[in-house]
């Protein structure tokens, strides 16, 4: 069985916003909508203060709450843990933005171009990702996935066959993968450092992981 994950290292992560930008051109979402983005946190109090950055959006749940409300049947998770939309389904009721607990999701009330009233030629190429009155999120670019696998290419090694905002990360702080390959970078990764999970208390298991410290728990 297959489970593709997603690692942030946060001891590496710059804050650069790379991969924000990297997905928002991948994707050509329109503006005010952002599938990756990455939290600026401050904390302590002067003169001892620190600084950090934290990836965030879809976590594609193990239980995801959104699957659970919607009403039409459009979100589905995929075998190899991947959650989908089905813009065919979607109804825009906006149930899965308000019972996701991550915030990852969005919904434009009216078409929304990055330069005045008509598409670029990226949104033009992409307009579903545009459309009106249909939720819309990160989907750990299941089409670059499915397209590489076709290929026999390998999720979080081979490039093409990998998320854009992993392949763009100046820091090296974003990985991909199955985690369910005991032998593969992502269970090693894991099992060598320190990592959370983002409000497992809600009982979601997310498949995004945060490493925080060298040493396992």
């Amino acid at each position: 069985m297959t489970r593709y994950v997603m690692v942030a290292d946060l001891r590496r992560c710059v804050g650069c916003q790379t991969c924000t930008a990297a997905c928002k051109e991948g994707n050509a979402t329109p503006p005010g909508v952002q599938w990756r983005r990455v939290l600026d946190l401050e904390a302590g109090t002067y003169p001892e203060v620190s600084r950090g950055f934290v990836p965030v959006g879809c976590q594609h749940c193990t239980n995801p709450p959104c699957l659970e409300v919607c009403p039409s049947t459009a979100t589905k998770q995929r075998a190899d843990g991947i959650i989908t939309i089905d813009e065919d389904l979607c109804i825009g009721c906006s149930y899965c933005l308000m019972a996701c607990p991550y915030n990852a999701r969005s919904l434009s009330d009216k078409p929304r171009y990055a330069f005045g009233d008509a598409p670029t030629a990226a949104e033009a190429a992409r307009l579903q990702n545009n459309a009106v009155g249909i939720a819309s999120k990160c989907t750990f670019c299941a089409d670059r996935i499915d397209a590489g696998t076709a290929r026999g290419l390998v999720p979080g090694q081979d490039p093409e066959a990998t998320p854009i905002c992993v392949n763009a990360c100046i820091s090296g702080a974003l990985s991909f993968g199955d985690i369910e390959d005991e032998n593969g970078p992502i269970a090693t990764l894991l099992a060598e450092n320190r990592w959370f999970r983002l409000h497992e208390c809600e009982g979601t298991e997310p498949g995004f992981y945060y490493i925080w410290d060298k040493g396992t728990l």
